[in-house]
């Protein structure tokens, strides 16, 4: 039975991407007119704001669940929060597991594939790192077949890996026992106050970086998109939950401590007769987990002799395209194997339209194998995608993005091509929360 409703839901998938390409064939790129209440919100995001957002966290260095700096962080992304305009911050304590591995209490074995490569030098810090030939398998976490050349992938456990004096100083501090905070706030519906869409990503990291890309990248761009729903003058029919969780890294501990203590409180009035609703019912959940670099395909290194560099064991090295690829896009996922994939896909595709229709530089694509990221604590609940800069499972698992928990995913690593391919995620999802929740504004 399992196999006949994956075959059938493939058939919905093909169906539904035929019709939404049927539909814009020969047709002119949608342009909404100037007074589109979407395109107003959409256009109060802007590039600086972005990174400067994204900026104002890399003051925490990697950010690592357990310690100081990570309490810090959080501190800062709530008053932050309070200063758009929000006054129900509300946060969520939860104790981490503290499982075993090489690198430290805070990071299990299971997450830990290879070791990371050394940063280089200035060539190194622009997406140039080494690594390593094929993998032994084919198949991505997820699904999905890894195909083309692949890079080595692995959690860096050695501080002095990270060649900046200034940022192994920021991250030298000891995970410290004891429970861990998250934080988050809620734009409330006028109409139906009683359901809310997730809003959210995850603002820890580690690898003794700043935690630029995974994911400052997109705790930016949630904190973004809340300011921009933080306008009184903005209003919602449904609630919208902008939640930045914690512990990711360590095995989706935020969002799982989250499902375990909310979801039974869904559409319960408290108190009864206040029109008040703690924790409105839940319409879906979208993730955002890596918004930045998609330079494509590792590629093999040649050396000065003009023949493509061999390790130690006689394989092919490859690196990454220093430059964004001119196919970048935005990747919209959900699980195909999930409880709810028919109603993830539509929502997903739902996703690619708005990205067609507001976003500003790059198109949106869709993919069913979401994977490895906080949505999959809500999966099987409810309607759950992830956006994110790369196919988690066959693209960024084969190692196409070198700064994926290494030394380089530092500020100086990235351009503004990179951290306008966050931006464009944030059109995307503003636009489509918007329209999903019933968003006007105000005259």
């Amino acid at each position: 039975m399992r196999s006949k409703k994956l075959f059938v839901l493939l058939g919905v998938v093909a169906t539904s991407t035929i019709s939404v390409f049927a539909q814009g064939a020969g047709q002119a790129p949608q342009t909404p007119p100037a007074d589109d209440p979407i395109k107003v919100m959409v256009d109060q995001l802007d590039l600086d704001k972005y990174k400067a957002t994204l900026k104002g966290l890399t003051q925490f260095g990697d950010r690592r669940q357990g310690t100081e700096r990570n309490r810090e962080a959080v501190n800062w992304i709530e008053a932050q929060l309070k200063s758009y305009g929000y006054t129900n911050a509300e946060r969520i304590k939860y104790d981490p597991p503290v499982p075993s591995s090489p690198c430290g209490p805070s990071v299990p074995e299971s997450i830990v594939v290879r070791p990371a490569p050394r940063a280089g030098g200035a060539g190194a810090a622009r997406g140039g790192a080494r690594g390593g030939g094929r993998g032994q398998s084919n198949v991505a976490q997820g699904g999905g077949r890894i195909v083309g050349n692949r890079a080595r992938t692995g959690v860096n456990c050695d501080p002095m890996a990270q060649p900046d004096a200034r940022i192994r100083a920021l991250d030298s501090g000891p995970i410290i026992p004891g429970p861990v905070d998250e934080v988050y706030v809620t734009k409330v519906g006028t109409r139906y106050p009683n359901e809310m869409y997730i809003v959210a990503a995850h603002m820890d990291g580690h690898g003794y970086n700043e935690a630029v890309d995974d994911d400052g990248s997109g705790t930016a761009l949630v904190m973004e998109i809340a300011r921009v729903f933080a306008d009184p003058r903005v209003q919602t029919e449904r609630s919208i939950r902008f939640a930045l969780w914690n512990g990711e890294e360590t095995g989706l501990n935020g969002a799982r401590a989250y499902v375990a203590q909310r979801q039974a409180l869904q559409g319960i009035e408290e108190p009864k007769g206040s029109g008040k609703y703690p924790e409105p019912k839940w319409i879906a959940m979208i993730q955002h987990d890596m918004m930045m670099w998609d330079h494509g395909m590792p590629i093999p290194e040649i050396g000065p002799d003009g023949k493509q560099v061999m390790d130690a064991n006689g394989r092919g090295m490859f690196v990454a395209p220093k430059e964004q690829r001119a196919e970048a896009d935005v990747n919209v996922e959900f699980a195909i194997t999930s409880k709810f994939a028919d109603d993830a896909m539509k929502l997903a595709f739902k996703f690619k339209l708005a990205g067609e229709k507001y976003a500003t530089d790059y198109p949106v694509n869709v993919g069913p194998h979401m994977t490895n990221t906080d949505s999959g604590a809500f999966q099987d609940i409810v309607p759950s995608i992830s956006l994110r800069e790369n196919e988690r499972g066959a693209q960024t698992g084969a190692g196409w993005n070198p700064t994926w928990h290494t030394p380089l995913d530092v500020w100086s690593t990235f351009s503004d091509k990179d951290f306008r391919l966050g931006l464009n995620a944030a059109q995307t999802t503003l636009s489509a929360v918007a329209q999903l929740a019933g968003a006007t504004i105000r005259k």
